[in-house]
């Protein structure tokens, strides 16, 4: 057997996470990826998976094979860029993972219309409500919120991303404008609940001045959308990202508060693994995704849902 072809295979398994998936991916029957997996055992002389009729899990050679061969695999199709003509018009696949609400109102079109453009090109879009490891989930690259602590991990800035504290008009009405981040406390607030540990926690800060407030409300969710959606039903304060709210900002649906205070940016990244940073493909999209986001969030979206509400 092709040692390339069998590294393949068994990346592909391990990433759909069992046989009858990774068989149809490959378009071939559940019972001949296991046979090619019991040859890949058979000569290599080691077990690479333990395999039950419910899921599989990495034996240690398994991961080392996993692991090196991965590299290599990224490593091959970097060098054939490099050496074919290919390298001047990016090809292949690029598997992309991104959080739902900006996935689906900025990546996905920005891969829609890169695609357009490189016909030779594929993509996978995996959306996922918390950023999943590129190296597990073997991803090419995924865009991520805030600061990216992990030094293994290259990072391109793609969007400076701030977060704001607004609300609707009807509820400043009727409930009046918080003056200072502690009179947030007399206010409701509606909480997104991302981290259990933190939630509904929020850290100020103003020149040298810093202010740590915790709120609270009549609503809350795990879902942003939903809490946007309150905030423009007039349900209370909420804060939010730049990005998402930025129409509602310009038409005067959402009203900016405390203006004169700061919360932490949740700026937008690429991030990707070092070993990657020659493909040509994923330099070509991160370069794409760096010039078209930032204008494609200053024309501003809407979602369909709530366009009527804008």
């Amino acid at each position: 057997m092709d040692s390339i072809s069998d590294l393949t295979v068994f990346e592909l398994v391990v990433r759909e996470g069992n046989l009858t998936a990774a068989a149809r991916e490959l378009g071939v029957t559940t019972p001949s990826v296991s046979k090619r997996l019991k040859q890949i055992e058979r000569r290599l002389g080691v077990r690479l998976l333990n395999r039950t009729t419910r899921r599989i899990s990495l034996t240690t050679e398994g991961e080392v094979y996993l692991t090196n061969g991965s590299r290599l695999l990224a490593e091959l199709h970097e060098l054939e860029q490099m050496v074919s003509s290919s390298s001047v018009e990016p090809s292949g696949l690029l598997r992309v993972n991104a959080s739902f609400g900006f996935g689906r109102a900025y990546v996905a079109p920005a891969i829609s219309a890169f695609a357009r453009r490189h016909r030779a090109m594929e993509f996978q879009l995996q959306l996922t409500d918390r950023p999943l490891s590129l190296q597990e989930h073997a991803y090419d690259v995924g865009v991520r919120f805030g600061d990216v602590p992990d030094a293994r991990i290259n990072a391109r800035l793609l969007l400076k991303n701030k977060r704001l504290v607004c609300a609707s008009p009807r509820y400043i009405e009727e409930h009046g404008l918080p003056r200072t981040p502690h009179d947030l406390a007399k206010h409701n607030c509606l909480v997104l609940r991302e981290n259990e540990s933190a939630y509904g926690t929020l850290h100020f800060t103003r020149g040298k001045n810093a202010e740590t407030v915790k709120i609270h409300g009549q609503l809350s969710s795990n879902d942003g959308e939903i809490v946007l959606g309150w905030a423009l039903d007039g349900q209370g304060v909420v804060v939010r990202s730049e990005w998402e709210i930025a129409p509602y900002l310009a038409s005067g649906a959402l009203v900016p508060l405390l203006t004169a205070w700061s919360l932490p940016n949740a700026d937008i990244y690429a991030v990707y693994l070092e070993r990657h940073q020659l493909s040509v493909r994923l330099r070509s999209f991160v370069d794409y995704l760096q010039a078209d986001l930032p204008e494609r969030v200053k024309r501003g979206h809407v979602a369909p849902w709530r366009a009527n509400r804008a």
